[in-house]
């Protein structure tokens, strides 16, 4: 079927699509409901709209050069024909990658689960229990697991781990200079360190640390082991790490969840930090990602541990409730000061790998440890090995006819792994069996049948102490138990399948579930990061494909899909600045200008990679102020590196000057990155090259549909102009190139790539586009019916807004002493998610409607919005107490609502149900105002002991 011939005016979705289209699924409004708000907004057509909204001398006229829209299920069975093209072999390769059997409770309930995968980040807490929960539950597992006292919400990878640790520790040791970094690591965690401390002037020491003395190495901060180690083997490093605390040196250990159910945790033998992933606790391989990494660390480095903290406070009531603790060290406070640019997490993975060890609890986990290691001991004794310490790992040190070996292991199905000239290292995991044990012995030549259940672990490195002793770890074994407790903590949460979540640079839009459901296939799931690229044909080719067509999107050259979040491609993005600039001889180019409004990312990115930042001012429209940025060019002409820049802005409009931003900046020498968070508005309309950036970080998680999950996990790729292609991030496994990587695995978060790509193939060139329209119209058509009541604070020079609007509150804070965070407690009341906070203007709110959502969910936010306006009036007229009305008390909980005893001066309907949708559908919040300050005050981030259980 074809589209409808143009009547003149621009086609509607239901004209420019046929049925069918996914566009029709995806765009919220439909054609009347869009003619209904253009109308509204005083506009004639979407057309004008966007003539208004987008300067013309950025705007594309010319059509993306993409392939013609697939239907659903027409995308679905060619990306199913072509990621058959893996081959899913049992891959044995270790390095931190290990097989696993995920439980279908867990898969079925939390990653297949939009109650879970579509909630945004959780900072407003007192809708957000059930998921605060899940991640103290992690904290506490890995807490225990580490033998330390404190360990955050998760990070992206073991590699990006292992720098965050280093990171960490020079933030109480200042002034050093030099990391020993044992050799016996996994190779991506040492060429990730070496990357991340390069930039910093900072020295890797690699080497044996078993003949290391730390005390002879000249300005040494930090060390770094692996127990166990990438060969499989286990040595006590209990002595080394007496001799680097007495050398006043922080000791970093990596390590293995599973391994440290028998072993003894690197925290009892004296480790400041340890760190890893958290993959082996039923999360697929995905040929690499995402998985949650961990770390933990001492109680006297736990404020400024890196990412996600949640700690235990109270709410208004006094009851306990859960909260992000801590806050005050991140990024976005921090700036140029933070020792971190992460500001998110792998949060719906780090659910997954929590709700494993609640699902097994630790008697489980024991014997699913005891199992591998025992069937290692069987591999190892049949191979005639002599006697060595290991968890699951077996190192052969020289193989004869290697190469042939590894060609007949790959017939019989399985990759092992080649160490060294002539050694080789078999991991066996979780899905292991006597079967296969023996195959292998018959395969190596040794003795098939040999019996071995024993521990083959030194007395000195055996666990003792108990852990997971929390009662969630012991209460729900049952399948039943487990999906009903999986169910209460998503009923505490606030999700996209409750109502739409605006917030503002988030883009919380439809995450379709015909784009989910690649992401469960056996051959997605189930690759191994380091198998054989011959394996990975299907992921090749799509990888291909997406590459190709961000490139088209973003106008760019390249792009490289490597980095795992939006922080990580800020990050290589101004790493492949650093490096064009240094082959060019401009070594002391090390200035970045950013505006003063940009995301707290962009100056601790920039610093992360030796920038000095200087902060660029903007006009009262929230513009960058040209006349500042043409001074700070000239003053710093001879270094500067970079421009860090969002667009739309971050104020939420087109700006006029881009173009002429990003030719001021080159005219002195520097190059233009701009920041993708606000992609949505761009697609299809103009792009970051036509603009004149030379690099752009994209989020896929926000405008190519990856969902939050919570917070995380995200995937955050960069685009290049050509002069910075060989600058893209590289990685060993793939060959020498001139950047080092920037993840652990050479392709990032390789398997919610595929959402992506079902995304843009079932949208089209034309479906994009419209997409980037309707988010122009929701938020124009949201302003519109808002401003009334609460002021827009900027417009673009026609009066429009982008894809976000910023409302003023600050006058009623001044008179009336009502905050933004009393209107985002009472959003709640009515269902609602809070829009951004406070941010890039204090006092303020920024709200992104996205295009998905439909015009009768847009009224019933402004329509809450504006009965709570109603609500400020009453206390400005003396209608309402102004310390005691229903913002300063909210959110209510049905326990305050129901309860004998009702103090407030205003009506309990009035608390509960202030609104029709809330009387059709109520969305509770489980716990009432939480005390931020006390949370902070009486830091607890793990679950208390059964000690504990029993005495309440």
């Amino acid at each position: 079927m074809s589209a409808k011939p143009s009547t003149g005016a621009p086609p509607t979705p239901q004209t420019r699509f046929p049925y069918g289209h996914f566009a029709r699924r995806h765009l919220g409004p439909d054609e009347a409901e869009q003619e209904a708000m253009l109308g509204e907004i005083g506009c004639e057509s979407l057309g004008r709209l966007m003539a208004e909204a987008v300067p013309e001398s950025i705007r594309s006229l010319e059509a993306l050069h993409l392939p013609a829209a697939l239907g659903e299920h027409e995308a679905l069975g060619k990306l199913h024909r072509r990621m058959r093209k893996n081959q899913t072999r049992r891959s044995l390769l270790g390095m931190g990658y290990h097989d696993c059997l995920v439980p279908a409770v867990i898969q079925r309930n939390v990653l297949e689960n939009p109650g879970w995968y579509t909630a945004y980040t959780p900072y407003q807490a007192e809708i957000a229990q059930g998921r605060l929960e899940a991640l103290l539950n992690f904290q506490t597992m890995v807490s225990d697991l580490c033998g330390l006292p404190v360990a955050n919400a998760s990070l992206l990878d073991e590699a990006t781990a292992a720098a965050e640790a280093i990171a960490l520790a020079r933030s109480s040791k200042p002034r050093g200079t030099t990391v020993f970094v044992a050799d016996t690591c996994h190779p991506q965690v040492i060429e990730v360190i070496e990357t991340r401390l390069e930039p910093l002037g900072l020295q890797v020491v690699l080497g044996d640390w078993q003949a290391c003395a730390p005390e002879e190495i000249s300005g040494l901060f930090a060390v770094i082991l692996p127990f166990p180690n990438t060969f499989g083997r286990l040595c006590d490093p209990e002595a080394f790490l007496a001799k680097a605390r007495a050398a006043g040196v922080i000791s970093i250990v990596t390590s293995d969840l599973l391994a440290l159910t028998l072993l003894k945790p690197p925290g009892e033998m004296g480790a400041d930090i340890v760190v890893g992933s958290a993959q082996r606790f039923g999360v697929p391989l995905g040929y690499g990602g995402p998985h949650a990494g961990f770390i933990a660390c001492s109680d006297k480095l736990k404020r400024k541990l890196p990412g996600r903290l949640i700690g235990v406070s109270q709410d208004a009531r006094g009851n306990p409730a859960l909260r992000l603790a801590l806050q005050t060290r991140e990024q976005h406070i921090r700036r140029d000061r933070a020792t971190s640019n992460i500001c998110t997490a792998q949060v719906l993975l780090a659910v997954m790998a929590s709700m494993y060890a609640v699902y097994h609890g630790p008697e489980g986990l024991r014997s699913i440890a005891r199992r591998v290691h025992g069937l290692a001991s069987r591999l190892a004794k049949g191979l005639g090995l002599a006697e060595e310490a290991f968890f699951d790992t077996v190192h052969l040190p020289k193989v004869s006819e290697r190469a042939l070996l590894l060609e007949k292991a790959r017939e019989a199905g399985f990759n092992l792994r080649a160490v060294g000239e002539a050694g080789l290292v078999i991991a066996l995991d979780e899905r292991s069996g006597e079967e296969e044990v023996d195959q292998l012995l018959q395969l190596l030549g040794g003795r098939a049948g040999e019996e071995s259940d024993e521990i083959r672990l030194p007395e000195s490195l055996q666990r003792t102490s108990d852990f997971l002793t929390h009662d969630v770890f012991h209460r729900y074994h049952s399948e039943t138990e487990m999906m009903r407790y999986l169910r209460r903590l998503e009923s505490k949460d606030l999700a996209l399948n409750q109502s739409m979540i605006p917030l503002g640079s988030c883009t919380m839009k439809l995450n379709a579930a015909i784009e989910m459901m690649p992401v469960t296939w056996p051959e997605v799931g189930g690759l191994h990061p380091f198998a054989p690229l011959d394996q990975a044909e299907g992921y090749l080719e799509m990888f291909q494909e997406l590459v190709t067509w961000l490139a088209e999107v973003t106008g760019f050259a390249g792009v490289s899909l490597q980095p795992n979040a939006g922080s990580q491609g800020e990050y290589a993005g101004l790493l492949a600045i650093r490096a064009y600039h240094r082959s060019r001889g401009d070594e002391q180019r090390d200035i970045c200008l950013i505006p003063t409004s940009a995301h707290g990312t962009n100056p601790a990115s920039a610093v992360m990679v030796g920038m000095k930042v200087i902060p660029v001012g903007c006009d009262r429209e929230g513009n960058i102020d040209l006349a500042d940025l043409q001074a700070k060019c000239q003053e710093h002409a001879a270094r500067l590196a970079a421009l860090m820049v969002t667009y739309p802005s971050t104020h939420g409009v087109f700006e006029e000057g881009i173009v002429d931003v990003c030719q001021v900046v080159h005219e002195h020498g520097g190059q233009v990155y701009m920041d993708g968070a606000n992609m949505n508005a761009q697609v299809g309309l103009t792009s970051p090259g036509r603009v004149g950036a030379d690099v752009c970080h994209l989020n896929l998680h926000k405008t190519f549909c990856i969902p939050h999950g919570g917070g995380g996990p995200g995937v955050g790729p960069i685009g290049v102009a050509e002069h910075l292609l060989d600058f893209l991030p590289g990685h060993r496994f793939l060959g020498e190139s001139a950047q080092g990587a920037v993840s652990a695995a050479p392709f990032g978060s390789s398997s919610i790539n595929v959402i992506s790509w079902m995304y843009i193939a079932m949208m089209g060139a034309e479906g994009l586009k419209a997409a980037s329209e309707i988010a122009i119209l929701n938020a124009n058509y949201m302003a519109h019916r808002l401003e009334s009541r609460f002021p827009v604070l900027y417009k673009g020079r026609r009066g429009r807004v982008a894809h976000e609007c910023i409302i003023d509150l600050r006058a009623v804070q001044e008179e009336l002493g009502l905050t933004v965070e009393d209107i985002a407690k009472r959003l709640m009341d009515y269902g609602y998610h809070a829009p951004t906070m406070s941010w890039p203007v204090a006092g303020t709110l920024m709200i992104e409607p996205t295009e998905s959502e439909s015009k009768e969910e847009l009224d019933r936010f402004c329509d809450a919005l504006l009965l709570i306006h109603g609500e400020i009036e009453a206390v400005r007229h003396g209608e309402a107490d102004p310390l005691d009305n229903p913002l300063k008390g909210a959110p209510h909980t049905a326990l305050e609502v129901c309860s004998d005893q009702w103090t407030h001066a205003y009506s309990r309907e009035l608390a509960a149900f202030p609104s029709e949708a809330s009387r059709r559908h109520k969305f509770w919040p489980t716990v009432s105002r939480i005390d931020n300050v006390h949370g902070d005050r009486n830091l607890v981030c793990t679950c208390e002991g059964m000690e504990a259980y029993a005495e309440d």
